[in-house]
């Protein structure tokens, strides 16, 4: 495979920066031309995992393939979208696929004396804080003593409403859960494009995302019929939420043997989406990197005028609140024109939210009978959304 050389120090910089690195790994690599494990390519890849080791990085694998190696034993046709095959049969491919996968891997690092672990992961997990933290334990513990965690969507108990929906974003999940410095993903397709070069031959190669615009989101196409999830617009969406907790992410072709030593030697097509400046910490980024918020809440000009100057949420400002949340639940805040201005956790359930909409602390003290904090969400378990204006 023919490689071009970027010269894109930003990046060469990232990757010897990083310390701890999530890398996800795509459908469409682990399986072979027979539809069976692409061991040689396995292999090659615990060269390169043995080698970020002995730079002393810290190592855990997001990795699809488990549904693209079972299919063949539940007879589901290759050319068949994951979102076309009923939930009960993908599941139980996973079931199949998840051992082949997870084997490989620990053959193919195992030959490096390195060890391995399976971890499965589920969105109502990483949702749920205590959960949260464990996992973060866990993956904390692995890594410490050098052995790679291999990590999936526990696809066998997952539902459509609780599902991560594609690994691009279960890694950036992961490298938020785990402070990392840096997401590679390795797909079928060497970074972003203006124009979709499947389509277009004068599709022009960007090798550096400073901020993400909805030009970018724009440029994006969609996942490869048969195999992935997600596509470039799930990589936008994950280069949106790594970049905002202080994440870089690379996006390159791992088709080829050794993908991530070609990376770090800098003569490999990539793109790059820079780290934000400052990270929020771990609890900030547990609030920002929800997926599955419980409720919105609309506000008035003077709320959201209040909200960007660092203040807290008061239900005086508050114009309509939808969803049925608790208290501790995380809740989205939008402007009256429904953008999205924030994330965080509510100080009250919804029906407590919906009385106390548009009163004063004193009113829904005295007329309603809540007693509380005065504000319904805390500046401090609130993060807002990062504008490019």
């Amino acid at each position: 495979m023919t490689t071009t050389k970027t010269h894109n120090a930003a990046m060469l910089r990232a990757l010897s920066d990083a310390q701890t690195i999530v890398i996800k790994v795509g459908s469409a690599l682990v399986r072979g031309a027979d539809n069976a494990v692409n061991m040689p390519w396995f292999n090659a890849i615990a060269d390169d995992l043995r080698a970020l080791q002995a730079q002393g990085k810290r190592i855990a694998i997001v990795s699809s393939g488990g549904v693209a190696l079972g299919r063949e034993t539940l007879g589901i046709d290759f050319t068949t979208p994951p979102s076309q095959i009923p939930l009960a049969l993908k599941q139980a491919a996973s079931a199949v696929g998840q051992y082949h996968m997870y084997n490989a891997y620990h053959r193919a690092l195992a030959a490096h004396d390195i060890p391995t672990a399976q971890v499965l992961l589920t969105l109502s997990e990483t949702e749920n804080r205590r959960m949260y933290l464990n996992a973060r334990a866990t993956l904390d513990a692995l890594m410490s003593q050098n052995i790679i965690p291999i990590i999936n969507e526990n696809d066998s108990i997952s539902t459509e409403e609780i599902r991560f929906g594609d690994n691009d974003r279960l890694a950036v999940r992961t490298a938020q859960m785990i402070d990392a410095d840096c997401v590679i993903l390795l797909s079928t397709i060497d970074g972003l494009y203006d124009s979709n070069p499947h389509e277009d031959a004068n599709a022009k190669h960007i090798p550096l995302v400073e901020t993400i615009t909805a030009d970018h989101e724009a440029m994006a196409g969609d996942a490869i019929p048969g195999l992935s999830t997600g596509g470039m617009k799930s990589k936008i969406q994950a280069a949106i939420n790594a970049a905002t907790c202080g994440i870089a992410m690379i996006i390159t072709d791992g088709q080829e043997r050794s993908p991530l030593r070609a990376l770090q030697s800098g003569e490999k097509k990539a793109t790059l989406f820079k780290a934000q400046t400052s990270k929020k910490g771990a609890r900030k980024n547990w609030i920002s990197a929800h997926l599955k918020p419980m409720g919105e809440i609309l506000i008035d000009d003077g709320a959201a005028k209040a909200l960007h100057a660092g203040r807290s949420l008061l239900p005086i400002g508050v114009l309509n609140v939808s969803g049925t949340f608790e208290r501790g639940d995380i809740v989205t805040i939008h402007d009256k024109s429904g953008h999205k201005l924030a994330t965080g956790i509510s100080a009250y359930t919804s029906a407590q939210a919906k009385m106390m909409a548009g009163k004063r602390a004193s009113d829904f003290t005295e007329e309603l009978g809540i007693t509380g904090r005065d504000e319904l969400v805390h500046r401090n378990d609130m993060v807002l959304v990062q504008t490019n204006d």
